[in-house]
């Protein structure tokens, strides 16, 4: 069964995952993720799937973005979609540092599941930023 606990994330987005999913017919889970794959937020999957959707949807968005510097003229992500048999897979930029991630079944419409996703991520961006994370130095390193 998918859980929607919050063990060591924040719970303050769920409620907008939820309501994503539960909007869109055939849509099955939802995961705001920070852009280099770390879960923020989740609904509909258990904490290890999410983990992994999280580290997909990471690396999708990267090729993503490879793909608009090399090809698109420098333009930036709006959304990769992966379609295989039984399930679309959406990812989208969702704020500075961030993505939104969503499963949902083959009858699922396309358009308005991208449309929600859009439109979901326009009314609350400023929220779903997720600032830089900096190294930090080891000791013994140079600059210590």
């Amino acid at each position: 069964m998918p859980s929607d606990t919050t063990s060591g994330r924040s719970a303050d987005l769920d409620w907008l995952l939820s309501g994503l999913v539960q909007r869109v017919p055939d849509t099955r889970s939802a995961v705001l993720l920070s852009s280099d794959g770390l879960v923020k937020s989740l609904h509909g999957l258990e904490p290890d799937s999410a983990d992994h959707l999280a580290a997909l949807a990471s690396g999708l968005h990267s090729l993503g973005r490879s793909a608009g510097v090399r090809f698109g003229d420098g333009g930036q992500v709006r959304q990769v979609v992966v379609e295989l048999d039984t399930t679309l897979l959406f990812v989208t930029t969702a704020g500075s540092g961030t993505c939104l991630a969503v499963l949902a079944g083959r009858e699922a419409d396309a358009a308005v599941l991208g449309y929600e996703m859009a439109t979901l991520v326009k009314s609350v961006r400023p929220y779903l930023a997720t600032t830089p994370r900096h190294a930090v130095p080891r000791p013994g390193t140079p600059g210590q």
